[in-house]
């Protein structure tokens, strides 16, 4: 799954704050973003189809699941809790690598799978009861309701389902065995306990184990921690550990010793297969943490990481979406060290190498979900070597028959914007915002598409405008709105559109958006932590507009 999980952690994050484009021709004429009729109201697209139908889901009640946990007390069942969406690529790829198993359906009896779509009614104030954030994030919870631990969904299927396993029969909660591992007098722990630390889903912990500022050190503790008998898992935890300390420029891991180690990894195949996951999302963040520019030792190891690369591109016991990722990693070293110039001709391996491998899995994906999850990766794949024109006849293909295509049309928005079209990116843009299903979703679309908008074309008020007015007059008046990732696209639209109204003189509009949400908040229950944030939008911004 690491793909998907990787183009979604850089590349959507990119698409929604900033103002990705793409398309070589210019898009069709799109509807003017206006009332909130334009946009009917759609069925959020249930999680299964037939292929996926043998797993039980339950879905919570509005914002409630306290019916659910107590039957799963009452039969003393484990609860497996999914937080999802029908577009996000990494849970499209869970979907069709794990959740189909037979395995995956049979273990599921033995407890209660819960599925939580982020635009369900309830679901984002949900979202903040169990600190979820990121899609997808998996949760395994003791019959009482205590949370076991966090499961990796960038692994892959095997993986998944041996961790499943493992906290399926731990004996207490992952949050007890950190302690028990970095206590200076503490029990040994088993081979089981530290496998499960190694591979705990780490970035989607939102500080239920660890402050996100201490994440890097912790793991290193755990790594020099973990005993020399289980090897594996202290690599691991060493791996992550570097990775998590570039990411957050923080003190790093001993650098020869975590450099023999990554080598001997690299050297294995067994050991690279088992860490594929890191070897392709984290390949910038170790190597350049690890060796410098120009050395002998960098050379040394991006040579044997490009190695360990091929054989994961050809490992047929990983899915599509991770052999993908491998030529993305690839392909992503050769701006190790810096941005390369936009005006260079690109180097025709790798070329050719991302051309194969989108080819290839154009060609070779026949699942529905699986191509919602690798397909604007190909694609995204494709415009990183400057092959800008085949990234969209590739998307436009996919449009009939994607999932989600609104997903898709951000890619060719951010083609376009590669080009310097602005236009064509802010029609694909609004095109998005305009076929996206959903509230939560709707609001982050919006957010995204109001933010290129103010990036791309500042002068055109009337535009902002309308877009702005649009997210805002679709809000449900309801406390549930106001949570999670509904609260954080309405903070940044707010926020950006108050240094927009400043720098441009644009307080007029800023003025009626901001009456505009005074309307929506008048109607919360006063005191409320919804009221609190609906008014906290626009701010003092707003009100001196």
């Amino acid at each position: 799954m690491t793909p998907s999980t990787n183009f979604s952690k850089i590349f959507l994050a990119g698409v929604m704050l900033t103002g990705l484009a793409g398309c070589s021709k210019a898009p069709e004429a799109v509807p003017a973003v206006a009332a909130a009729s334009a946009v009917p109201a759609a069925p959020v697209v249930p999680l299964v189809a037939a292929a996926h139908a043998a797993v039980d889901w339950v879905k919570p009640d509005g914002a409630s699941v306290e019916a659910i946990f107590a039957k799963a007390k009452a039969d003393n069942k484990p609860v497996f809790l999914y937080w999802g969406a029908v577009w996000c690529p990494p849970c499209n790829q869970i979907k069709a690598t794990v959740f189909n198993r037979p395995d995956f359906v049979a273990r599921s009896k033995a407890f209660v799978p819960v599925y939580l779509d982020g635009d369900t009614p309830g679901a984002q104030k949900l979202g903040t009861h169990f600190k979820v954030r990121g899609y997808p994030t998996t949760i395994l919870f003791k019959p009482d309701g205590t949370e076991l631990t966090r499961l990796p969904g960038e692994v892959d299927a095997v993986q998944y389902m041996q961790l499943l396993s493992l906290g399926l029969a731990a004996t207490q909660p992952i949050k007890e065995t950190l302690v028990q591992a970095l206590a200076k007098d503490a029990p040994a722990l088993t081979a089981d306990a530290w496998r499960m630390l190694a591979y705990y889903s780490w970035e989607i912990d939102e500080g239920q184990l660890v402050a996100k500022k201490a994440l890097a050190p912790t793991l290193l503790q755990l790594a020099q921690k973990c005993p020399p008998q289980f090897a594996d898992a202290a690599t691991r935890l060493m791996l992550k550990a570097t990775a998590m300390a570039a990411q957050e420029k923080a003190p790093g891991v001993d650098k020869a010793q975590t450099l023999a180690a990554t080598h001997s990894v690299l050297a294995d195949p067994t050991r690279t297969h088992d860490n594929a996951d890191l070897l392709i999302n984290y390949a910038n963040d170790i190597v350049g943490s690890l060796t410098t520019k120009g050395s002998p030792e960098r050379t040394a190891l991006v040579t044997a990481w490009n190695t360990a690369l091929d054989r994961l591109m050809a490992d047929t016991s990983l899915s599509k979406g991770d052999q993908l990722g491998a030529a993305q990693a690839r392909v992503s070293f050769a701006e190790l060290d810096g941005p390369l110039d936009p005006k260079a001709p690109h180097d025709a391996v790798l070329v050719a190498l991302a051309r194969g491998a989108a080819t290839k899995a154009d060609k070779t994906l026949a699942d529905k979900y699986e191509r919602q999850s690798v397909m604007p990766s190909a694609a995204h794949l494709l415009s990183e070597v400057g092959l800008l024109d085949e990234s969209d006849a590739m998307l436009q293909a996919e449009l009939p028959k994607a999932v989600s295509p609104y997903y898709h049309m951000l890619v060719l928005s951010s083609n376009a914007k590669r080009r310097g079209d602005k236009a064509a990116a802010l029609d694909w843009a609004e095109k998005a915002y305009v076929a996206s299903i959903g509230p939560a979703t709707r609001l982050q679309w919006g957010s995204g598409y109001v933010a290129k908008l103010v990036e791309m074309s500042p002068q055109d008020s009337v535009r902002i405008e309308k877009a702005a007015a649009q997210m805002i007059g679709e809000l449900d008046a309801a406390p549930e709105t106001f949570y999670e990732r509904n609260r954080r696209s309405l903070e940044k639209m707010g926020k950006l559109l108050g240094t927009w109204s400043q720098q441009g003189k644009h307080a007029p509009v800023l003025k009626k958006l901001s009456a505009q949400m005074d309307a929506v908040c008048a109607k919360l229950p006063p005191k409320d932590d919804s009221r609190e944030a609906c008014e906290g939008v626009f701010g003092k911004a707003g009100k001196k507009a």
